[in-house]
């Protein structure tokens, strides 16, 4: 069967078909790594509910009410304006700067001063530090000594030091001093307000507590950076379809600063509110005071025009006739007066065009007309009569008109200091009983769940990602014939790691020698059994192994497969054919020097060259000196010598040669071996690779007899345990 047959076999498997199993052993074979990373993922997301700063809300309720607003006080031609306030209008209201930036101001909410803190931790432990009051006595405990609180009244300092730190440090005995980057700004005492030197900056702290040598960042932000964060955590929304009850809610760190803060934005609203509702009273009450002191200029020259007028005639009486004219006189005046008064207002109300504006002047011009009329019939009366009616008719319309605007002045008083506004203040600030985040439990779980997510993801894609060959049966469909299946040894992984360290003991790294009953070796004594039958047509008793890649177990499988080979009663030579980087002198205990380089250089003779080793009928060349010409050497008459010299002298001799897929050498050394196997590993090398490294064999004229599968772990998934020898163990 052609390895292009074969491959075509493999893609039959259709794709769309999950396992179910497959992906059930995958995650049973992960399972390590999904409770370590689980059980950390579920620590770190306790350690942050437990260290991570509470945070309170506090709440309240107001109620906007449609009302109608107008002017009272004024004359009939005061109208009620219609007024409506959407929930939508009055939100957007409470979150505009004029509301906030009155809060800010009221709770210097531009003043950010707490104690210097240990990173993540820090704001912890100082929570859990006993607060003091500073209404107690000075005499505090000892976990009140230590806590450390502070309290900044004022603070002023330049644009460039705005949203900078600045390090108080505390001295004891209400005095500190105030740095910024190390350099001494000001110091002095609590309760005074401190200057620098040149003015600049100015702060005046009302209460510090701690030890001496407590430190505190004071930072001064931005009016515009304290009211952004104020909206930040501000929420108000409309309870119902236009119901107007608006709910305020305010989060914060600091449980009495949350508190107060959303009073005061509450206390704010309702009180502009009620500002606007009265806006128009105040208007018309300005106005009117205005005109006050004219009037009373007029009426005052009235009379003594009139007096000065009734000495020079000897106090002239009205008729009874001329004083029914001026009562109406007087009354017309009055009421056009009115209607001057009231002009204004009108005219700010309606456009010309209106009909309320058309009756106005309509009215006016009537009243003109009338008192036009009175007058022609003061034409008939003497001189002195005229003189007299005029003069009594200016005293009593400016006394009338005046009166009248007294008591306007006194009526909208009494409407503005009567004005409630449309805004009710329903529920005062209150904080909820437990902070509202974190949500610890809910923190603990989704933590939880996060990590078993990743892990199971992680696991999963590790899984699809590893292209390496974790089935003997994918071997031979691309036509390699697997001897043997290797378990992975557990025993040799740690011996081989604890060799590694500094100091380490000297120990035997031969599996075969000190743990014979291993899985492994099992393994290897089948694979010794199937190269007796191998080599029966084979040329030469010289057995080749190499590999596609490094770090696949190759030295390990030459060194004991030689060691069983020798336990069996044959004479068995091993041989170090990695020139570059062998290291199979560290399993047997002995050094890399003298080895198979001198003797190709002709630096050392064949007797020289041969170690002995702990197991009898074992001998062993090393690699030796690192040539700078590996493949020459390995090509040249002296290596075909040697070969020809030790398989006549041994039973068995056993090459373990570097990577095909990296260097040349194996290709060298297959053409004078009778046997050439090709060592991969479980995991590890794809079966791509595999293809490559076979096809570059068959390229260098080497024919590849078998594969040795090695490092084969046992996994849920059902994978590698086709050949292997976990089912059975005989001890």
């Amino acid at each position: 069967m052609t390895a292009t047959n074969n491959s075509n076999k493999v893609n039959q498997t259709d794709p769309d078909v999950i396992d179910l199993g497959k992906l059930l052993g995958m995650l049973i074979d992960g399972r390590w790594t999904i409770i370590i990373t689980t059980a950390i993922f579920a620590a770190i997301a306790v350690f942050y509910a437990i260290t991570a700063t509470p945070v309170y809300k506090a709440d309240a309720l107001i109620q906007v009410e449609d009302k109608k607003g107008g002017m009272p006080g004024l004359s009939e031609l005061g109208d009620m304006f219609a007024s409506d306030s959407s929930g939508a209008t009055e939100i957007e209201l409470i979150k505009s700067r004029n509301i906030l930036g009155k809060a800010v101001d009221d709770l210097n909410l531009t003043i950010k001063a707490e104690p210097k803190v240990w990173p993540i931790i820090g704001k912890y432990l100082e929570r859990r530090k006993q607060v003091p009051s500073f209404a107690a006595d000075s005499a505090s405990t000892d976990s009140a000594e230590q806590a450390r609180v502070i309290r900044v009244a004022k603070l002023e300092v330049p644009s460039v030091l705005l949203s900078q730190p600045l390090q108080l440090i505390y001295q004891g005995n209400n005095q500190f001093q105030l740095y910024h980057d190390d350099i001494l700004i000001l110091s002095g005492r609590t309760h005074e307000l401190l200057k620098s030197g040149d003015g600049s900056v100015s702060i005046l702290v009302t209460d510090i507590s701690g030890v001496a040598g407590s430190e505190f960042t004071i930072t001064k932000i931005p009016r515009i950076a304290a009211i952004r964060n104020l909206l930040t955590n501000l929420s108000i929304s409309e309870l119902g379809k236009q119901s107007g009850m608006l709910s305020l809610a305010l989060e914060g760190t600091n449980r009495q600063l949350t508190l107060a803060t959303l009073n005061s934005v509450a206390k704010h609203y309702v009180m502009q509110n009620v500002q606007r509702t009265s806006a128009q009273a105040q208007q018309s009450l300005d106005f009117l005071k205005k005109q006050l002191p004219e009037l009373k200029q007029k009426l005052n020259a009235s009379e003594d025009a009139l007096n000065d007028y009734r000495l020079a005639n000897h106090s002239v009486d009205l008729s009874l006739e001329t004083q029914s004219m001026l009562q109406q006189m007087v009354d017309l005046e009055s009421r056009i007066s009115e209607l001057a008064f009231s002009e204004a207002d009108i005219a700010r109300r309606f456009t010309p065009e209106h009909p309320n504006y058309i009756a106005f002047k309509r009215k006016q011009k009537e009243l003109l007309e009338e008192r036009d009329r009175l007058a022609d019939q003061t034409h008939a009366l003497p001189e002195t009569q005229q003189e007299v009616l005029r003069l009594t008719r200016d005293v009593e319309v400016n006394q009338q008109i005046y009166l009248a605007l007294l008591n306007n002045v006194q009526e909208l008083n009494v409407a503005k200091a009567g004005t409630v506004g449309n805004v009710r203040l329903i529920d005062t600030a209150e904080l909820a009983e437990f902070p509202v985040k974190p949500k610890k439990p809910l923190i603990a779980v989704l933590g939880t769940m996060l990590g078993g997510m990743l892990s199971v993801a992680f696991v999963l894609l590790r899984a699809a990602f590893n292209r390496g060959v974790t089935n003997p049966e994918e071997l031979e469909e691309i036509g390699l014939n697997v001897y043997a299946s290797i378990p992975y040894s557990e025993s040799f992984a740690k011996r081989f790691k604890a060799s590694k360290r500094k100091n380490a003991k000297p120990q035997s790294l031969l599996l075969a020698h000190y743990d014979p009953t291993d899985l492994a070796i099992e393994a290897i004594r089948s694979l010794r059994t199937s190269l007796h039958f191998a080599m029966m047509d084979a040329t030469n008793n010289v057995i080749m192994l190499s590999g596609p890649s490094p770090e696949i177990g190759k030295s390990f499988v030459s060194a004991n497969l030689a060691t069983s080979l020798a336990q069996s009663g044959q004479k068995v030579l091993i041989v170090d054919g990695d020139l570059r980087k062998g290291y199979m002198q560290k399993l047997f205990g002995l050094t890399w020097d003298d080895g198979l380089s001198d003797l190709l250089c002709g630096d050392l003779t064949l007797e020289k060259v041969i170690k002995k080793t702990e197991v009898e009928g074992l001998d062993f060349i090393s690699r030796g000196q690192v040539p700078p010409n590996p493949a020459e050497l390995l090509m040249h008459k002296n290596f075909t010598e040697f070969m020809e010299t030790v398989s006549k002298q041994y039973d068995i001799v056993l090459i373990d040669t570097p990577p095909i897929l990296a260097v040349t050498d194996p290709g060298i050394v297959g053409k004078h071996a009778g046997t050439n196997l090709l060592v991969t590993r479980f995991g590890v090398n794809p079966i791509k690779q595999i293809e490559v490294t076979a096809r570059r064999f068959e390229q260098s004229g080497v024919e590849i007899k078998g594969v040795i599968f090695n490092g084969v772990i046992k996994t849920a998934a059902g994978r590698g345990d086709e050949y292997g020898y976990y089912s059975y163990e005989y001890k």
